[in-house]
């Protein structure tokens, strides 16, 4: 059997190269379909042997991929994006697929799908999601919705119709994404693309459930929950059509779109934590709810959707802090340290977990070593909000620390 890579770009000059490296003894033959780059995109492309073909772009990136899909002659086809890296440990996993080997208890000739977990650097919060991109190159299996374009509809029928299709889905990290970072999405104008393109699909398919929860979390992105809330209201309505992971969006997106309303958004919390799908894509919903329940004064229930947060992924940075913040404001300031220094081993550019830290040591008497938190807190505010490190600095000032010791850290 063989693999085929098979990609869409446009002025990639920047990423392809990583993508390519990523799968280099993986795949037989690289597919990639240009929209119009006007940088070195496809001089790169065709660097590393690829078939280059050029589409025009009709703002439908289901139509991209599967004019894409209609170049390659593999068995298998990976699907990836120019911001995408595969894992080293899932590249050789797709080398023995191609080598017809069984994937756990599922033999090769029975698997049609993969699904792909991906790690979106740059969401602190909810930084997992799980993509169909590995699949049999059948006619049938093809893309649909021109925005969050996806093969899960045509890999459904094709199960349905034939129940010995098997759809796997892998529970380690596969691919790396930098595409959802905040300053690269504002860089590159995707939020009024991505709005644009949906709400005029949304217009002939009003009850899409799948993209009304994808409009619905871009207007929540962009602090638009009063045109959120009616979209997610709809698509809810809808509780027959909802596959799990749908349904758990909808109501963590719904959950943060009735922030002013805690008690909603509690119940639609729950709700998404109800969902049977699997542990590593409900990290947002534990963060959000257990800092809900922070505000409301219930620790003892924070602490416990903090930890099983940490529980599920020891490395995200952000669940530690959070647990440290319920630690200390239920008075448990060994604890708290802990937290906060655990947040800042996994990520030490993190000036609330210095600051956090710091008044946590102050509390415990232990002064010269909360300066030092402070002091490494305001030089990372610095960087990125210079007011904030001043208003920090001057409240450590004023903490009646002895003037030596505010001396010989620096404060003075």
């Amino acid at each position: 059997m063989a693999m085929s890579l098979v990609m869409i770009v446009k002025d990639e000059a920047a990423n392809l190269a990583r993508t390519l490296d990523s799968v280099q003894g993986v795949v037989s033959e690289i597919i990639v379909v240009d929209t119009g780059s006007r940088d070195d995109t496809v001089a790169i492309a065709q660097s590393y042997g690829a078939k280059v073909s050029h589409v025009d772009w009709v703002n439908d990136f289901a139509a991209a991929r599967n004019a894409s899909l209609g170049y390659a002659t593999g068995d298998w086809v990976l699907v990836l994006d120019a911001d995408e890296v595969l894992l080293p440990a899932t590249a050789q996993l797709l080398q023995r697929l191609d080598q017809g080997q069984p994937l756990g208890d599922v033999a090769a000739e029975d698997l049609l799908a993969l699904n792909l977990l991906r790690l979106e650097l740059g969401a602190p919060q909810a930084p997992y999601t799980l993509i169909t991109r590995c699949f049999r190159r059948l006619p049938d299996i093809t893309f649909t919705r021109p925005y969050h374009e996806t093969v899960d509809d045509s890999v459904a029928a094709l199960q349905e119709a034939n129940p010995r299709w098997q759809v796997i889905t892998l529970g380690e990290v596969a691919l790396h994404h930098t595409g959802y970072d905040p300053a690269v999405v504002v860089q590159r104008g995707k939020f009024e693309r991505a709005r644009t393109t949906m709400e005029a699909y949304l217009a002939y398919h009003p009850d899409d459930s799948y993209l009304l929860n994808k409009l619905a979390a871009l207007y929540v992105a962009s602090d638009q929950a009063a045109a959120a809330l009616p979209l997610l209201n709809r698509a809810l309505d809808q509780p027959d059509t909802l596959d799990e992971l749908t349904r758990y969006e909808l109501h963590y997106h719904r959950a943060l779109a009735q922030a002013a309303h805690p008690d909603r958004a509690a119940r639609d919390y729950q709700a998404a934590l109800d969902q049977p799908i699997p542990a590593i894509l409900k990290l947002g919903a534990w963060i959000n709810y257990g800092s809900l329940k922070k505000d409301q004064g219930d620790l003892a229930g924070a602490i416990e959707l903090f930890q099983q947060a940490v529980d599920t992924d020891p490395s995200l940075a952000i669940a530690h802090y959070n647990l440290g913040t319920a630690h200390r404001a239920r008075g448990y300031l060994d604890e708290a340290i802990a937290a906060y220094r655990q947040a800042i081993a996994l990520n030490p550019q993190y000036p609330e977990a210095y600051q956090n830290l710091g008044v946590a040591l102050y509390k415990l008497g232990q002064l010269p070593e909360a300066l030092q938190s402070f002091q490494r807190a305001i030089a990372l505010y610095d960087a990125i909000a210079p007011a904030t490190a001043a208003s920090l600095r001057q409240g450590v000032m004023s903490l009646g620390i002895p003037v030596s010791l505010l001396a010989q850290a620096g404060f003075m």
